[in-house]
């Protein structure tokens, strides 16, 4: 929902946008990077890598696909802002909000914008609302991330699949119980 608000903004209100190009490829990523490093401090990949634990509750997760009774499935485990708490989300979400009130800004007084400027635009926003600015990759790559949230999750599975009753269990249990 967050980031698709943005590719949204970037695909109606770049000039030259082309959904194929590096430039383009590469602006996804590296927003979604600048927004978690300025509310938490870390990318999308640190965060995953830090916070994926099968030993925590939800392995860590805050939401997921399924939520709240449902099974946390491999899928889950590897997006960053299901390990995010509330009050990142919260951050999250004031940030898509500033950058698309900042892009609503710029197409109602016909500044041309190309696909290269939103990334000064987004840097000069976080600047100027006083957020840490990502410089870089981040320590971790995606591909660590995935690889130790993979680890994590099959470990975690074991407990999941021990302890989890299904809506079918659960009836059963409830009907038996009526029974008695």
């Amino acid at each position: 929902m967050f980031y698709q608000k943005i590719t949204d903004i970037f695909s109606e209100c770049s000039i030259d946008y082309d959904k194929n190009s590096e430039i383009s490829l590469n602006f996804y990523k590296t927003i979604q990077n600048k927004f978690h490093f300025a509310i938490t401090g870390k990318t999308a990949a640190e965060i995953v890598y830090d916070r994926a634990d099968a030993q925590k509750k939800n392995m860590g997760l805050t939401t997921w696909e399924k939520s709240p009774d449902g099974k946390i499935l491999k899928s889950d485990v590897i997006i960053a802002k299901n390990y995010l708490d509330e009050k990142e989300i919260k951050g999250l979400n004031n940030l898509v909000n500033l950058f698309l009130d900042i892009a609503e800004n710029n197409a109602e007084r016909n500044i041309p914008m190309y696909m290269n400027d939103w990334k000064n635009e987004v840097e000069n926003a976080l600047k100027l609302f006083h957020y840490d600015i990502l410089d870089g990759n981040g320590k971790i790559s995606h591909k660590q991330a995935i690889q130790k949230a993979a680890s994590e999750y099959e470990k975690y599975k074991v407990i999941q699949d021990k302890n989890y009753i299904s809506d079918f269990d659960k009836l059963v249990k409830e009907t038996e119980q009526l029974e008695k």
